[in-house]
């Protein structure tokens, strides 16, 4: 067994509502909708209209600037709307579901299948989204060889589903499958990291076709961007791949049935969900059903995706095409006089500047209060101690908003992504927001390199 890596910076938040391990039956569900947004660096180029046929499979838009990268439809049925933004951005493709028709891609065995014959199945079913790379945190180009493909078999985000409860109800012979695919992809290894806290129950110890490790340590051990850091880290000139678990699930229903069908089981969690546990749903669709008569009354955010770097969505609202959650919280709509001269033994707080420091098993209701707003952007410190990288997050993050490219390759923009920040965002004491700093910083890296 390959040795623990022990991760000690990053910080766990402790909230109220983690999903009970129950997988409650399928709800059908009458709408879907794959958005652009989703993707970053993303120049889309329609491939329907209002009122078009589409069976699963079929192309919805490509990418303008790589045309040979589909995203097609995880359904059959009607194209009801497509929605745009300011300047027509297009920001979803709507389908109302009607049968249950799929596009034959054809069976096969990556066995025997070469590196190029596993990607042009892959792009043409519209799977290829699915394999991200860093540098820039955008979709893999298949021009490209990367040295190393990663799978995170671990989430250490608030709330996040338990992969294994998510295995013991998926089919490891999927797993086996798109293991095997990405192996061609590669002349490198297919690095395969799992949870250092259950090394001896896990359902994915005999998994072969993949070297694996076992990292254990708070948020954000479980984002691919720290285990690519610490096993194989990326330099200049290098690309590395990265795919989440159940994505290689649906590379591997690929190869083994011939069609597109990018399933997942998600956990519904949150401390304003009235039964949290997971669901079986297919990327894309509406959320509406799951949250039907599960919410608490009141004001309720919802959020595709973790609290951290999620996306917020209406009750109507749908899955994102990466995500493997829906969390509910409380709205933050309020005033809170004086709250910082009062205890705080409810509140969480990561400088222990709050009673609740001596409480270390309680878990918390937090809402969407900023507590503040925006003010200098001073040196504190306070980012190295939940970033578990060997960079310096404040001078990368001026030498991005100064726009000096030289600096940011000297600080590590290539290794980095916005999830790896989040937390950096989150105990910020200027209320900047880092994220959207870091995806500035890797669009303009992009558009340099191209």
């Amino acid at each position: 067994m390959s040795e623990i890596l022990k991760i000690k910076k990053g910080l766990n938040i402790r909230l109220k509502g983690s999903a009970d391990k129950i997988l409650i039956p399928e709800i059908p569900v009458t709408r879907y909708g794959v958005r652009p947004v989703d993707f970053p660096g993303l120049v889309p180029k329609l491939a329907v209209r209002p009122a078009d046929i589409v069976k699963a499979g079929s192309v919805l838009f490509t990418d303008k600037n790589l045309p040979e990268i589909r995203f097609t439809s995880p359904v059959s049925g009607t194209v009801v709307d497509i929605v745009r933004g300011d300047r027509r951005r297009l920001l979803e493709v709507v389908i109302e579901v009607s049968g249950n028709d799929y596009t034959d891609f054809g069976k096969g065995d990556p066995a025997v299948l070469t590196p190029d014959q596993i990607k042009a199945k892959l792009l043409e079913s519209g799977l290829w989204p699915v394999i991200r790379q860093r540098p820039y945190n955008i979709v893999a180009k298949p021009s490209q060889e990367p040295k190393s493909v990663f799978i995170s078999g671990l989430d250490t985000a608030p709330l996040a589903p338990d992969y294994d409860f998510v295995m013991h109800n998926s089919d490891m012979g999927e797993l086996g499958t798109g293991i095997k695919a990405l192996g061609k992809l590669t002349r490198g290894k297919v690095h395969l990291v799992l949870d250092g806290s259950n090394v001896t129950g896990s359902v994915m110890k005999n998994v072969a076709g993949a070297e694996k490790h076992y990292i254990k340590g708070p948020h954000p051990a479980g984002n691919p961007g720290i285990q690519i850091h610490h096993i194989d880290p990326v330099n200049k000139g290098e690309v590395v791949w990265y795919v989440n678990l159940q994505d290689v699930l649906a590379i591997g229903r690929l190869f083994n049935e011939g069609v597109y069908r990018h399933d997942r089981i998600i956990a519904l969690a949150g401390s304003e969900v009235t039964k949290p546990a997971y669901h079986r749903i297919r990327s894309g669709a509406s959320v509406t059903g799951i949250l039907r008569g599960s919410l608490r009354d009141g004001e309720v955010r919802c959020i595709s995706g973790n609290v951290l770097t999620g996306t917020a969505i209406s009750a109507e609202g749908f899955l994102g095409y990466y995500d493997n959650m829906v969390t509910a919280i409380p709205e933050g709509k309020h005033h809170e006089f004086f709250g910082w001269i009062t205890p705080g033994f409810g509140k969480f707080s990561f400088s222990r500047s709050f009673g609740s420091a001596l409480l270390p098993g309680k878990e918390f209701v937090v809402d969407t209060n900023l507590h503040g707003g925006e003010r200098a952007f001073v040196m504190t410190g306070v980012y190295e101690k939940v970033l578990p990288m060997d960079i310096y997050p404040m001078q990368l993050l001026k030498a991005i908003l100064v726009e000096d490219i030289d600096m940011m390759e000297r600080l590590g923009i290539y290794e980095v992504a916005e999830e790896d920040f989040a937390l950096c965002e989150y105990v910020c004491p200027s209320k900047i927001e880092i994220q959207a700093i870091i995806r500035k910083g890797l669009d303009q890296m992009v558009r340099e390199m191209s």
